[in-house]
């Protein structure tokens, strides 16, 4: 019996492929080559600006907040669902976190707090995140609601209940300690913590799709839901947990875009969930499911940020940049079309 799609498992018996079919087997390279290609076309043009350490280093952790979304995301979509409130709920979990945070401080000041306050915000903020990830899983696997809207209520929901709390003004006594450490501080010879951070939770979720059973079920539900659970997959229990890891690592993000910015930011995420929705299906993620991994979207995720940053440096306006990352997405969705039909003939 063959492996789930997009578990790159080739199986006997099949018959040879077309060009297209190896071509589009292999799209991961393809698009890790039109990464680099943009790398070098940026530091040709602007040799004295582009290619160098500042600007790499700030490439890393401008994507390390996007990036950890975009892991959670790539299950999701690869199961054939959708998930439309990752940026309010990362507002949220950030609001929550920072308003607990001032509420264990004296006076509500907690720009001084210590580790132990520091530590109980963390795990409200996870706490925030997991929350909104089961309500969205609940109602897409148990409710049998569709995820496009179930998500759409929660983004909504979620950047409400944010500007409740907090009367719609951010909130900006972060603790000093957190920014100075996970916001700005730097390991392992001048690694950004916050990149260090997204680099544990890539890793981990590419052990947990490409070498587990967890990743075997997401593969064959976004597959075909109907034939997983014939096979004794639970199906319903399978996108509940997907969901809500989805929300948890919103959370975590809406916790380390605390610490960076040293504010809640509540106006600054309308866009993150396109964002990271366009890095992963750029990745090679099928939007019909069944296919992706975590590689490719990592690959995504820094096509859009290199093509922004680039433009940032060039001085070209601002508004070529959505058109520029527009086109890469559009490119990106006609591949992976051509990819499913070709493996239907």
């Amino acid at each position: 019996m063959s492996e789930p799609a997009g578990t790159g498992v080739e199986t006997v018996g099949l018959p040879e492929r077309t060009l297209w079919q190896r071509l589009s087997g292999v799209s991961t390279l393809w698009i890790g080559i039109v990464l680099i290609l943009l790398y070098i076309g940026f530091s040709i043009w602007k040799p004295d600006a582009f290619p160098t350490r500042f600007t790499l280093q700030t490439l890393l952790i401008e994507t390390s907040v996007l990036l950890v979304l975009s892991i959670g995301m790539t299950f999701v979509i690869i199961t054939a669902g959708i998930d439309l409130s990752v940026g309010m709920v990362l507002i949220f979990a950030g609001v929550i976190a920072s308003k607990t945070m001032e509420w264990l401080s004296p006076g509500g000041d907690a720009t001084h707090a210590g580790w132990g306050i520091i530590a109980i915000g963390f795990v409200v903020s996870l706490a925030g995140g997991g929350l909104w990830g089961l309500i969205n899983g609940v109602l897409v696997a148990r409710a049998k609601i569709p995820p496009l809207i179930v998500t759409l209520g929660s983004f909504g929901a979620a950047l409400g209940a944010a500007q409740l709390i907090t009367g719609g003004v951010d909130t900006r006594t972060v603790p000093e300690s957190l920014r100075n450490s996970l916001g700005f501080g730097t390991l392992l010879g001048g690694i950004p913590d916050l990149v260090l951070v997204a680099l544990v939770v890539t890793l981990f979720g590419a052990w947990l799709l490409h070498t587990t059973r967890f990743g075997r079920y997401t593969y064959a539900i976004g597959s075909s839901a109907e034939a997983a659970r014939r096979s004794g997959i639970g199906v319903t229990r399978h996108l509940v947990l997907v969901y809500l890891m989805t929300g948890l690592l919103s959370g975590l993000a809406g916790f380390m875009n605390l610490a960076y910015f040293g504010t809640t930011t509540i106006a600054g995420h309308g866009t993150d969930n396109l964002d990271a929705i366009a890095g992963v299906v750029i990745g090679g993620t099928s939007l019909f499911g069944g296919v992706g991994s975590v590689v490719g979207t990592v690959i995504g995720v820094f096509i859009p940020s290199v093509l922004r940053k680039g433009f940032v440096i060039a001085g070209v306006p601002v508004f070529w940049q959505p058109i520029a990352v527009s086109l890469v997405l559009v490119a990106a969705v006609w591949f992976d079309q051509n990819r499913r039909k070709s493996r239907e003939k």
